[in-house]
């Protein structure tokens, strides 16, 4: 199967050609007809695999010719600045040359450029997180009365408390008769409830890949360490194993910059992403992870939210999370494109009895490793001696 046989026609394929695309992956296979036979969808795959070309492709390509004229035809809302960032360099990437524009509209950029963004761009598409987008319409800059297409992406994420009731608003504010899509690596059937509210009965896809992604291309590892020892355990990880590119999750978001210090300290080239960045900041220790200049990026789950960083060989977390999900949002940074990876838990008593857990529920097989004389050894070598 090729991008061709689905249906996508040049200048798309020569744009996916320059980047050595020319096979769809599993889960596009089964979106982009689907979309580009106008139908709504709720789709779920793995981190990895595709999800934004499976939707960005078929919806640019129905674009009419005046999109942006009178207000963009399709928007894509995202719930943090890296991902709609990362999906507007997609769209810039795909529209090139054509004629048609993205616009990028965050929160923590300042309104007056964005309102004037619109004005002079016309975005036919228009990528962002909901607070603004809603703000936008509701002062009258993003005209929605010619919308076709809204993309929901981390679905399970704008469904959440904190964030639906700005989704649903701006959901409402966009014509009944809209095609609409929604997606992420998990979507619990919480999360397709409240979504099915915002855009029909729509069908549900899975994709049957995942487990390869989870249980084949990553292995899982388990320490043990007390509270007080999990960042010296983490460090004395970093030693042992000399990992290339390590994203480590700290589900205390205060935590990151102590955990970053000490890493420092220790010679552990890291960078940290937290709450309060200032935008720049945050986009520097993306790059500079990207591109090797550090070894190790620590984040919260919230601030890791959406990122599409490639050749992450070791995901480690200094806690649990209370349920699979967020555990394989987790995992899901690393053994991408066919590589493999290695998610590595740093747990206490109880959090690594939760981890039992969540592996009997995933059906993933979890390696209990020790530390030893500066080598990474299961239980059963130090039996040994």
């Amino acid at each position: 199967m090729t991008f061709a046989e689905l249906g996508i026609r040049s200048p798309l394929l020569d744009r996916l050609d320059r980047r050595d695309l020319r096979t769809p992956t599993g889960i596009q296979e089964r979106v982009i007809p689907r979309l580009a036979a106008g139908e709504s969808l709720m789709f779920r795959s793995a981190t990895g695999t595709g999800k934004t070309l499976a939707y960005l492709l078929p919806l640019i390509q129905a674009l009419g010719p005046a999109a942006g004229e009178a207000g963009p035809e399709l928007v894509v809302c995202a719930p943090t600045y890296e991902l709609c960032a990362q999906i507007k360099g997609e769209a810039d990437f795909l529209l090139e040359g054509g004629g048609l524009k993205a616009g990028l509209f965050i929160g923590s950029a300042p309104l007056g450029r964005q309102i004037e963004a619109l004005k002079k761009n016309r975005p036919a598409a228009a990528v962002g997180n909901p607070g603004r987008l809603l703000l936008l319409a509701r002062m009258g800059k993003l005209r929605l009365g010619r919308l076709r297409f809204l993309v929901l992406d981390e679905g399970d994420r704008l469904t959440a408390d904190d964030l639906y009731g700005e989704t649903r608003e701006l959901a409402l504010l966009m014509k009944a008769d809209r095609q609409s899509a929604a997606c992420s690596a998990t979507l619990p059937a919480a999360s397709r409830e409240r979504l099915c509210a915002l855009m029909g009965d729509a069908p549900f896809l899975e994709d049957a890949g995942d487990e390869a992604v989870y249980r084949a291309n990553i292995e899982h590892w388990a320490f043990f360490a007390e509270d007080r020892q999990k960042i010296g355990l983490l460090r004395s990880f970093f030693a042992a194993a000399d990992p290339r590119k390590t994203l480590v999750f700290t589900g205390r978001g205060g935590q990151v910059g102590n955990i970053v210090s000490q890493l420092r300290y220790h010679r552990v080239k890291a960078g940290g992403l937290y709450g309060d960045m200032d935008k720049r900041s945050r986009k520097q220790a993306l790059d500079d992870f990207r591109r090797g200049r550090i070894r190790a990026l620590v984040s919260s789950d919230l601030s890791a939210r959406g990122l599409d960083i490639p050749d992450i060989s070791h995901v480690a977390a200094l806690d649990v999370p209370p349920e699979g999900n967020a555990y394989l949002h987790r995992a899901g940074r690393t053994g991408r494109a066919g590589k493999r990876g290695v998610m590595v838990t740093i747990g206490n008593e109880g959090e690594l009895r939760r981890l039992a857990a969540l592996e009997k529920r995933l059906g993933i097989v979890v390696y209990p490793k020790l530390l030893s004389h500066g080598r990474i050894c299961v239980p059963d070598d130090m039996d040994r001696g």
